[in-house]
């Protein structure tokens, strides 16, 4: 089992940030699907202000790059990222192409 930690901002307005958490009370069937083929069994996401933090555990067979090749090729996933685009801002040191940016592990008890 490998585990990835990653982040994100919300752009600062109260009313956009609440659209995105009643969005991902009712995330579409066809994004949950995508996310289990992927080989990501468990996600969680945590939003304080407008910073979020996602917790991913996924089996060996698990690739980002892969994952994003996928998503690439289906229309509803690409759906769902242009609707999630209007709530999110890149972090300022995010790639071009990057919107979730994986964060290192720095201490573990």
């Amino acid at each position: 089992m490998n585990r990835f930690a990653l982040t994100l901002n919300l752009k600062k307005d109260p009313e956009l940030i609440d659209q995105y958490i009643a969005h991902h009370q009712k995330v579409w069937p066809e994004i949950i699907e995508s996310i289990k083929e992927s080989g990501i069994q468990q996600m969680e996401i945590y939003q304080v202000d407008s910073r979020l933090f996602m917790m991913i555990e996924a089996d060996d067979t698990f690739s980002f790059e892969v994952k994003a090749k996928n998503d690439a090729a289906n229309a509803k996933v690409q759906e769902w990222e242009t609707l999630m685009d209007q709530y999110q801002e890149r972090l300022p040191f995010a790639k071009p192409d990057e919107k979730w940016v994986l964060m290192n592990k720095i201490f573990e008890l």
